[in-house]
């Protein structure tokens, strides 16, 4: 079964281009029009990973992350957010939120879909072990 994936973008265009790009790439894709919507969207559907921009009407970005994190039904969603807010400090903040990734607009749709497999791909892989190199016998 195709990952699912929420669009949450006030730009019709951009949800529109970043939907297809994905949809090409297999993913089932949901969208949102502001954060409102797509907190409340990713609470219902559970999608593996939500493309989440900052600048939304209602909750911005940086809100409905926070407020996904520290919901545990919805805690281990990933997300990409994708923003015009391309300061360092606008990363930092999404980072800190709790955004397993931030890219900044005008973003190509195909290196959009390419984070989110990415992305998709750690979280199957499992966490990272940090060997310490004592008994490993090679």
């Amino acid at each position: 079964m195709a990952a699912k994936v929420l669009v949450v973008e006030d730009d019709p265009a951009a949800r529109r281009l970043v939907s297809f790009a994905l949809e090409q790439d297999g993913y089932e894709v949901l969208t949102a029009s502001n954060g409102l919507e797509g907190l409340a969207k990713a609470q219902t559907e559970r999608p593996e990973i939500l493309v989440l921009d900052v600048m939304l009407p209602g909750l911005d970005g940086f809100e409905v992350c926070r407020r996904l994190r520290a919901d545990t039904e919805t805690a281990g969603v990933l997300v990409l957010m994708l923003s015009a807010k391309a300061q360092e400090s606008d990363k930092t903040t999404g980072l800190k939120m709790g955004a397993d990734d931030y890219l900044a607009k005008p973003a190509d749709p195909l290196e959009v879909a390419a984070r989110v497999k990415t992305l998709l791909q750690q979280k199957a892989a499992g966490p990272v072990q940090i060997s310490s190199g004592a008994g490993s016998g090679g």
